[in-house]
Order: C-alpha cells, then structure tokens, then sequence
C-alpha cells in the first residue's frame, strides 16, 4: 500500500502541475478504493470511506498547493489582481462544503462526485472556449467574483476535488492558456484546501478513528502521497512543462473520463 500510494501521488503531483488538477482527483477515487478493500463496506470506517477520502484529500491538496504557490510566485508570472476576489470567495466556500460533508451520505457523495467529473468532461468537449481559448474578455464585478469563488470552494470541498475542475474551464474562456490556467488553479487551491482542513479537524474531534487517522483525515496515507506530489510537482517544473498547449487541453478530459470510469467500477 504506501508503494502505491507513494506512485500515486508522483501522477497527482505532475497532473496537478500540468493540468491543474490532480490532488483530489487522483486521492479521492484512490483513497475510497484502498479503504473499502482494507476495512470493507460494512465497518465503521468503510461506511465513512467517502467522507475520510475527501478529507484526506483536502489535506493532501494543501500541502501540494502550498509547494506549488511557493514556486509559482518565485516565477514571478502570476497576476494576484486577477485571483483575489476570486480566492476569498473560494476560502469561504470551502468552510460550507467541508460542512456539508460530514452530513450527507458517504455513497450519495460517490454519486456526487461522478456527476460532477461527468458535467465537466460534457463540458470540456461541447462548450466553446476550452479546447482553443476565446478571446480575452473582462473579468466580472467584485461580488460576482466573490460569488462564483464561493460557489467553487463550496463544490470542491464537499468532493474533495480542489476547485481547479471549475477554475480551469473558467480561466480558459477568458483568454488563459492551460500553463496559466493550471498555474492559477493551484494557487486558488490553497485558500480552499486549507479552510476545508482545519474545518475537518474541528468537526471530527469527537469522532473514534482508528490509529493513523487524524479525525477523518487517514494521516498515514496521506504522508504517502504528499511526498509523491512533491517530487511529481518539481519533475514537472523541471521537465514537462513546455507541453503545448493544445495538448494540455485535449489531454485534461481525457484524464476525467478515467477518473469517472474508475469511480463507476469500484463498489
């Protein structure tokens, strides 16, 4: 398990660079998988699989999102004027979906999760403005903003999945490549992942888990892919990055399409 665990991560970490996204899209499915076949369905912690997934996940993201903002303000080629509305309303958003998480179902939250990845490959595919950019428009008015990040975190810390699946589409059809794209997902991933964090740990405090466990959040599992990401994330840097851009977005839903159909074969 850590060897795979430690693998997956070296994928998360070079699909979060690359694409954006990664952390919670290669955790989650993993991380429901390793524990229903490791506890099963019926133990008290398999009937929270989900829920442990996406927390674990949300942590997993943090530490990803915090190397990732690190190298890229050193590069010096992000715009924060672009991102700051956008940002708070995401940190705010990510409290109410970290909320909400505990309380719904762990097998209504699967079914969630694979709605959403599936509206998003639909929408890679047939919506202009994601394959080739549009052209570059105006960003909203600062409420709207607000709005719109509140709406991303809240979704992507119910699911454990880090905004960028929203992000990313969003900074495409104003006129961003899929280098800027990505680099600002990872960055909007940051407010996100860590206000769904710590509200993770506030909320399972008086939760039984078994050792290893942080609350909801498997800390065991999570050292693991944490440090796979991180190498993932400068390998990336260091000789991946000049993949064009066309490329970047042909191969993003392609990525989702099997996240989807490993999510629809695990039970």
């Amino acid at each position: 398990m850590p060897y795979e665990l430690f693998l997956f991560g070296l994928l998360s970490g070079i699909t979060t660079w690359l694409f954006g996204f990664g952390g919670g899209f290669v955790a989650v499915p993993l991380l429901y998988t390793v524990i229903i076949q490791k506890w099963s369905n019926e133990s008290n912690v398999g009937i929270h699989a989900m829920q442990i997934a996406v927390a674990t996940s949300a942590f997993v993201m943090l530490c990803s999102a915090s190397f990732a903002t690190f190298r890229h303000h050193q590069s010096g080629h992000i715009d924060w004027q672009k991102i700051r509305f956008l940002g708070g309303g995401i940190a705010l958003g990510g409290i109410v979906g970290a909320l909400m998480a505990s309380l719904f179902n762990g097998n209504w939250l699967r079914w969630i999760f694979m709605g959403y990845v599936f509206i998003t490959i639909i929408d890679c595919y047939y919506r202009p403005g994601f394959m080739v950019t549009s052209v570059q428009r105006q960003h909203d008015g600062q409420n709207s903003e607000l709005i719109k990040g509140g709406v991303i975190g809240w979704v992507a810390a119910l699911l454990g999945v880090g905004g960028s699946v929203m992000t990313v589409p969003l900074l495409r059809r104003r006129g961003s490549s899929m280098a800027e794209a990505a680099a600002i997902a990872n960055i909007l991933t940051l407010p996100l992942s860590l206000t769904a964090t710590l509200t993770y740990c506030v909320l399972s405090i008086w939760q039984s888990t078994p050792n290893g466990f942080i609350g909801l959040i498997w800390f065991e599992a999570a050292l693991f892919l944490v440090a796979g990401t991180w190498i993932g994330l400068y390998f990336s840097e260091k000789f991946i990055s000049k993949l064009p851009d066309l490329w970047r977005a042909k191969l993003y839903p392609l990525l989702l399409i099997i996240v989807l159909v490993v999510m629809l074969l695990v039970n």
